[in-house]
């Protein structure tokens, strides 16, 4: 099948796909190091840097694409639909630019009514209140006003974690397919843990690296290090007796117990966020294991190996070496695991 990718960020949703017989011809993204990523690892995909909203980059995309289009993948931006920062509320989110994104994946359904579309991001997508012809409407509900005559339309929120991802993390799916295809959801299985999916690497400490590609640890602060150190798995630095969060004038930090904390050995990972790469963000911690002194190893946040994995990404996974490692960070925690994005579309029944 032929498909073009929107929003694609590094391509991360897309890594399985031609397992699958899914080539993605065209491809957009407008952050430009992102951009570049992804042409480094898509060599048979041709990537349209730039403002999907820009009509030249629009009509670029459709001319790679010639017009003949099975599948589309939309990961529109999910800044705007988040329940952090600005759009807490329906009219900020009505306000909100970014969220009108969605009306160019609309455009190109309707331009190259494709047989398979995948729409997917934070669960709030669902909740997308979005202004049509003088009325309010849900995504869902718009698409369906949009497009019921000639597509079978579905959505469902799934836990990556129910689906053999070693991570919870909600995110919301949309599915729109021709009326005559075929196109089930996934089967749920046993959740795999952190110990079983990264348990088998070495330990690390702040700083060090190891002879693994990707498995190295940051450098943190002296301080951090410390009460990490003291840190049990699963647990946070501010629920230690002594070596807690302190001010520089040693008065005791007040914050949620969800950060400086280490996350669990025998439980899918929490969701992996933007911040992966500061130990004071929420639930960043190696769970490291008891020393024989009582303190705990891996007093760090986790590898971008160690990330990968527990976002289903390959560790061959052939990104360029000199990759910038905050960038690595970034992508991935705004992606959708792989896994779960080759899942969903390989339950298209003529693929």
């Amino acid at each position: 099948m032929r498909g073009i990718s929107l929003f694609s960020s590094a391509g991360i949703a897309e890594i399985y796909l031609d397992q699958l017989g899914v080539n993605i011809v065209a491809a957009n993204e407008l952050v430009e190091e992102r951009a570049q990523l992804y042409s480094s690892v898509f060599n048979n995909s041709v990537m349209v840097p730039g403002n999907i909203l820009d009509k030249e980059v629009f009509n670029k995309i459709m001319e790679i694409s010639n017009k003949r289009v099975d599948f589309i993948l939309a990961s529109p931006p999910c800044q705007g639909m988040s329940i952090s920062g600005k759009s807490r509320n329906v009219a900020q989110m009505i306000n909100d630019k970014r969220n009108y994104l969605i009306f160019k994946v609309i455009e190109f359904i309707s331009l190259l009514s494709p047989r398979f579309i995948l729409i997917e991001n934070v669960r709030n997508l669902l909740k997308l209140q979005l202004p049509f012809q003088n009325q309010i409407f849900a995504l869902p509900d718009l698409l369906t006003k949009l497009f019921k005559d000639k597509y079978i339309i579905e959505s469902e929120i799934l836990d990556t974690s129910s689906f053999g991802i070693p991570q919870r993390r909600n995110r919301a799916i949309i599915k729109l397919y021709k009326k005559g295809e075929s196109w089930g959801w996934v089967t749920e299985q046993e959740p795999i843990t952190v110990r079983q999916a990264i348990g088998h690497l070495p330990s690390l400490e702040a700083g060090q690296k190891s002879n693994i590609k990707w498995h190295f640890a940051r450098h943190h602060l002296e301080k951090h290090v410390l009460w990490m150190k003291h840190t049990p798995t699963g647990k946070s630095a501010f629920e230690n007796e002594f070596y807690y969060p302190v001010k520089e004038n040693g008065e005791r930090i007040k914050s949620y117990n969800t950060t400086y904390r280490r996350i669990k050995w025998d439980e899918p990972a929490p969701t992996i966020t933007i911040r992966n790469d500061a130990i004071s963000s929420q639930l960043n911690v190696h769970p490291g294991r008891q020393l024989p002194d009582g303190t705990y190893s891996d007093a760090r946040v986790l590898t971008p190996l160690e990330l990968m994995i527990l976002s289903s990404i390959p560790e061959n996974w052939n990104i360029p070496e000199d990759s910038s490692e905050i960038l690595i960070r970034q992508c991935i925690g705004e992606c959708i695991p792989p896994l779960l994005v080759k899942k969903i579309v390989s339950q298209i029944r003529s693929i």
